[in-house]
């Protein structure tokens, strides 16, 4: 129990290490350069750009010097990681550092970008150090299998420490990174999170920002009405419209990034001079939102916390669509134009803020884009708002009551929709809730949302599982909908028939030549040709005198004859040195490969490496064991041929006898439930005990992104996804072996199965 709380106080030491850089933004240096040069437009405009180009720049650079793993949101990453699949650099002090500074910079430029998932990383990057620490002192962490529940918390810890959100963090944290939880990890999470969002309000109290703990976005909504019952279709509007908004800046995300990849000149172009396009990109957004330019239009010199404080005011801005009718005070002024009223302002805020948010997310940044999302949504609920609030100036009659509509209200609704139909998530009506400290309108926010879910899933994928697909992380995205045929797919129709194997009774040749016919980190062991046992390690069992003789065969391969047989290696009676070292006679005609290997393999002290075919050896020891005269004729060719068609000894080999297998006539529905929840990324394919392919986490993606499946046949290409199991589903199989019966005919040792007809079989 020590462990568990000592656990959790470090999940809450978190929000120490991602929240300063939060209260280093509050200077708004770019706004004190900008108002101190109000006398000339010029200067007001260099420092209007310059500010955020240097920090987007520099920030970029930073990033890529360091660690280009920084780049992006992290969630998607996450979502990797949860799954079981490892990914490099991704949670090293090194990324955590860039990640950052970089996300300090690129907050502080201005641009429309967020911070809840960067912050999701830094969180997950502190549980994995923390984790390593903790290791040193507790015992109980030398388990890596904790990691997975460290990690799950850390999410948590990330949201909470945003938006100070502890529930919301704790719920949107399980949506947008497992599939499956554990619920033991969930008082974890609430634990760690509500520290975190403590710690984080605790500070602004510090900082003297807040004179207590309360809400990050206080509203002032009526309690007793806060919206008539006929109001419900206008909100189910705003929740239908953020479905096809959120899925529209879904695929026009994506359509970026790969405009950009396809046009090969400007990849090119852009790979030589990475910081050109965050530079142009930034010189853009800052351009158009110049406040005296463009940006009169749509509130440019507003922050997104600015914003959001003045569109969720319970105030009407206009009747009638007439700014001048309402008395903007403060930060407001920033909604009033001259020329324009409140819903031109509000439209051009909405279009601008929406490509301007999709394309700044793709700059090679750490940053996120709920926040963005968040924002646009608001104004569009905003615009809802102040729409009913002009159709009707004098309220909704209810029993001679009238009760005017409050425009906040919709903001709030619409930021919880949109927010919740891009990311795919219903939590985001949860954080919502714990931003502006109100339930009041918590039956339109969850219509909005679960209607804006709908609309939205069936359309695109959420702006995570996007990224997947453009990274190609190894992750298994979730079935659509409105695709029966699926359901009639079966195993057999996906699966890679070609399987390499070797036997019980191998020899080391049959052995060397399977394993330069492929890259694979294991290999199928069977007992005879007859008969399949299972999958034997390819390198982790290094210490087994099976594994450590292939290097025998491939250094054999890799050095010719006149390297291995030189003077340098030559001892005194014309044989190797390594034969020359063998102190036991008593093995047989043939010495002990441990000491071959050993001798054999080991560098000599003046070349400093392996021999060169000049210079002549010293004499051997006196004192080491001599050969007998038949050894004389004996030349390393004939040796190396005669290790070569021996029996290889798998006795202390690393062998799983049980690995994860399926039958053939599994759905394809049914291995994607378990591959998700067992978060296994290979499975072995059986038909009555006979081992017949296997299928991988690339086969079950790439099925169901197919549209092949009625009446057509379903023939997997031998040549690319033979090599995605030997480098990316096998990556992390240390050992793997299947107890089978017999095997399909007309197989060899080192042969591939034959591929057989894969055509669907419907019913």
């Amino acid at each position: 129990r020590e462990a568990e709380n000592r656990w959790g106080r470090g999940q809450s030491e978190m929000a120490f290490a991602t929240n300063p850089m939060f209260f280093s933004l509050s200077l708004a240096a770019q706004k004190w350069m900008y108002g101190g040069l109000d006398t000339n437009i010029f200067l007001q405009y260099m420092a209007w750009i310059t500010y955020p180009i240097v920090l987007i720049t520099f920030s970029a650079g930073f990033t890529q010097i360091l660690a280009p793993q920084a780049v992006g949101s992290g969630i998607p990453e996450m979502k990797t990681i949860l799954r079981g699949v490892v990914l490099k650099e991704y949670l090293t002090l090194k990324t955590f550092v860039a990640k950052v500074i970089g996300l300090t910079c690129a907050l502080g430029s201005g641009m429309p970008l967020g911070k809840e998932g960067p912050f999701v990383h830094i969180a997950s990057m502190c549980a994995a150090l923390l984790s390593k620490f903790l290791s040193v002192f507790g015992g109980i962490y030398e388990n890596e299998s904790r990691n997975i529940e460290m990690l799950a918390a850390a999410c948590a810890v990330g949201v909470g420490c945003c938006f100070a959100a502890p529930i919301g963090g704790v719920l949107f944290s399980i949506e947008v990174t497992s599939t499956f939880f554990a619920v033991r990890n969930y008082w974890r999470g609430f634990f760690a999170a509500t520290f975190s969002a403590f710690i984080f309000r605790v500070l602004a109290v510090w900082n003297k920002d807040e004179e207590t703990i309360t809400a990050l976005f206080k509203t002032r909504f009526r309690l007793d009405f806060p919206f008539d019952l006929q109001e419900l279709p206008a909100f189910a509007v705003i929740g239908i419209a953020s479905g096809f908004g959120g899925a529209l800046f879904v695929y026009f995300n994506r359509k970026i990034v790969q405009f950009m990849r396809k046009q090969k000149t400007i990849n090119r172009f852009l790979m030589k001079k990475r910081l050109l396009f965050p530079a142009l990109v930034t010189f853009l957004i800052a351009t158009l939102t110049f406040p005296p330019g463009f940006g009169q239009f749509m509130a440019g010199q507003l922050t997104q916390k600015e914003t959001l404080v003045t569109l969720f005011d319970n105030r009407t801005w206009a009747k009638q669509g007439l700014a001048e009718e309402f008395e903007f005070g403060g930060v407001s002024e920033a909604w009033k134009h001259p020329h324009a009223n409140v819903f031109v302002t509000l439209v051009v805020f909405i279009l601008m803020k929406f490509w301007m948010s999709a394309l700044a997310t793709t700059i090679p940044v750490p940053c996120g884009a709920f926040m963005p999302v968040f924002v646009i949504g608001a104004a569009f609920g905003r615009l809802m708002g102040e729409s009913m609030a002009a159709w009707f100036p004098d309220g909704i009659h209810t029993d001679s009551n009238i009760y005017r509509i409050v425009p906040g209200g919709y903001a709030v609704v619409g930021a919880a929709a949109l927010s919740g139909a891009v990311t795919h998530t219903v939590s985001t009506a949860v954080i919502v809730f714990e931003l502006t400290g109100q339930i009041s309108h918590i039956l339109p926010v969850m219509i909005a949302v679960i209607l804006a879910n709908a609309v939205a899933q069936s359309l695109q994928p959420s702006l995570y599982d996007s990224i997947i697909r453009i990274k190609k992380l190894p992750y298994l995205p979730e079935l659509g909908w409105g695709h029966q045929e699926k359901y009639n797919v079966r195993v057999e129709d996906i699966m890679v028939r070609d399987v390499r194997y070797i036997t019980l009774n191998c020899r080391y040749r049959d052995l060397q030549d399977v394993l330069h016919s492929t890259k694979m980190k294991s290999l199928a062991l069977v007992e005879s040709a007859g008969k399949r046992k299972g999958w034997a390690c390819r390198w982790e069992g290094g210490r087994s005198s099976g594994v450590v003789e292939l290097a025998f065969c491939k250094a054999r391969t890799k050095y010719p004859q006149s390297t291995f047989y030189n003077h340098r290696w030559e001892g005194e009676n014309g044989l190797p040195r390594a034969l020359e070292a063998l102190q036991k006679p008593e093995t047989g005609p043939f010495p002990d490969i441990q000491n071959f290997r050993e001798g054999h393999f080991s560098p000599s002290p003046e070349s400093g490496g392996f021999p060169q075919a000049s210079g002549r050896a010293k004499t051997a020891s006196p004192g080491l064991w001599r050969p007998s005269g038949s050894w004389k004729q004996f030349s390393v060719m004939e040796w190396e041929e005669r290790q070569l068609d021996q029996l290889v000894n798998f006795n202390n080999c690393k062998i799983d006898p049980a690995p994860f297998q399926l039958v053939e006539r599994t759905s394809l529905h049914k291995t994607h439930t378990i591959f998700s929840l067992l978060g296994v990324d290979h499975a072995y394919v059986t038909s009555i005990g006979r081992l017949i392919g296997v299928v991988t986490l690339k086969e079950v993606s790439s099925s169901q992104e197919s549209g092949h499946f009625r009446g057509s046949c379903w023939f997997c290409p031998v040549s690319c996804r033979i090599l995605y199991a030997a480098k990316k589903c096998l990556l992390r199989s240390s050992c793997i072996i299947l107890t089978l019966s017999d095997p399909t005919p007309a197989c060899n040792p080192g042969k591939v199965l034959p591929a057989g007809p894969a055509g669907p079989r419907l019913f």
